[in-house]
């Protein structure tokens, strides 16, 4: 589970997947800053994916993300 706050390569990733539907504009720095979780909360109400609380990276959005995604 990745949320606010949060650094590292896992925050890269998701960064890219974000960025390749559109979702995320910023850098790829590894940060989970506010642009992500709205990014992250922005995808869940895309998708319908309401079992992670708004804007956290948790499994439920993963999968989906993932579903939709390449790997990076």
């Amino acid at each position: 589970m990745l949320r606010q706050g949060d650094s590292g390569p896992a925050v890269v990733e998701l960064q890219q997947r974000l960025a390749q539907l559109s979702l995320y504009r910023g850098r790829a720095d590894g940060r989970y800053d506010g642009d992500v979780a709205d990014a992250v909360r922005t995808f869940q109400s895309w998708t319908g994916v309401d079992s992670d609380p708004p804007g956290v990276y948790g499994a439920p959005t993963r999968r989906a993300l993932e579903s939709m995604t390449r790997q990076p």
